[in-house]
């Protein structure tokens, strides 16, 4: 659905904070966990949180494996029953709408009707932030090619509306350690490519598996595509996950994502992608992976200054986007380069 024409920036953050204050938003946003490590009650909406290290979104899985690695271990607030969460969701949406009315108005492009489908002009993000950091503002702006990457908990998703408005590129989860695999990967993935969204699919790693079962895994869930874009290793420390913290030594750690990477080279005929965050990036040394090609995540400086020296590809540089076509807030990643560049990069990788 697209943002309501009244929901302005002040609006949204207004929510925002509003949610955090409430005892259960509390325990269910304030709480410092890594990406996706918390579970939501269906019937509440979801706003992920700005943290320095994860990309702070909200997963579940019927998978084994990754229902063992998203039960927050800390996490003991009781679930509200449902006419708790009713009374929430009136008083919430309360604050939107004073929020909305109330002081000065922010301009903003109207939102862009529909695209084609299958067109592949880009277009400009039409995107705003609920909670943008100071430090990088207007900075993303510099780049001309925008996009998105989310998951289940994007729910579904008007991909020609989001294509009219910017997502020129989208990357989609698709799996997790050896057994997690997202239920709306099929769906994201179909419509994506019906808008002319140039899509990837991505793995979340999980340390206490083998990287080649992982890859294996991943493979087995994600359609050879030559249209596709590069698939991506996403790792990250999972320091709340209660059933694997490791922490492995540097050198572990680049022998694993050279396993993983070279698997999916070999399948995919494409260099995969390593995205990181700034301190699972510095702690092992991640540079010395060579010629790996980087997507990196930092809210608060741009990747210049949080990655000295570090050429990347992308760069997620929120977690709480507000896209039209997308229901609810979403990390929001930008390519490295002119039209130009991404014009030949994507055909470099289609062959």
């Amino acid at each position: 659905m697209a943002w309501p024409e009244n929901w302005t920036p002040t609006a949204a953050k207004a929510a925002v904070a509003f949610y955090r204050s409430t005892e259960f938003g509390y325990h269910r946003i304030s709480a410092h966990i890594d990406r996706h490590r918390r579970i939501p009650p269906a019937s509440w909406p979801i706003l992920p949180t700005r943290g320095t290290g994860s990309r702070h979104q909200l997963r579940t899985t019927a998978s084994a494996e990754t229902n063992r690695t998203d039960i927050l271990a800390n996490d003991t607030a009781p679930e509200p029953c449902q006419s708790v969460a009713m009374n929430h969701l009136l008083i919430l949406a309360l604050c939107f709408a004073v929020a909305a009315c109330g002081g000065p108005r922010a301009s903003r492009e109207t939102v862009r009707p529909a695209a084609v489908a299958g067109s592949t002009a880009i277009t400009p993000a039409n995107f705003r932030d609920a909670d943008p950091h100071p430090a990088i503002a207007g900075i993303p702006r510099h780049y001309p090619v925008h996009g998105v990457d989310l998951s289940r908990f994007q729910g579904n998703v008007d991909w020609s509306l989001a294509r009219a408005n910017g997502v020129n590129f989208a990357y989609l989860k698709a799996t997790e350690g050896g057994d997690g695999f997202d239920p709306l990967f099929r769906d994201h993935w179909a419509g994506a490519t019906r808008a002319g969204v140039a899509r990837g699919a991505y793995h979340v790693f999980y340390h206490c598996r083998p990287a080649i079962e992982q890859a294996r895994w991943f493979i087995a869930h994600v359609p050879r595509d030559a249209n596709a874009l590069p698939p991506v290793l996403d790792i990250e420390w999972t320091p709340t996950s209660p059933t694997c913290r490791i922490r492995r030594a540097p050198a572990e750690i680049r022998a694993e994502v050279r396993i993983f990477l070279n698997a999916l080279s070999q399948h995919f005929g494409q260099r995969p992608l390593i995205y990181t965050t700034l301190d699972f990036y510095h702690d092992n040394d991640l540079g010395k992976l060579g010629s790996a090609d980087f997507w990196l995540r930092s809210v608060a400086a741009p990747p210049s200054t949080a990655y000295p020296g570090q050429a990347w590809r992308f760069w997620q540089y929120t977690s709480t986007g507000l896209v039209p076509g997308i229901p609810v807030p979403v990390d929001l990643n930008a390519f490295a380069g002119s039209r130009q560049d991404w014009s030949a990069w994507l055909a470099s990788q289609r062959g």
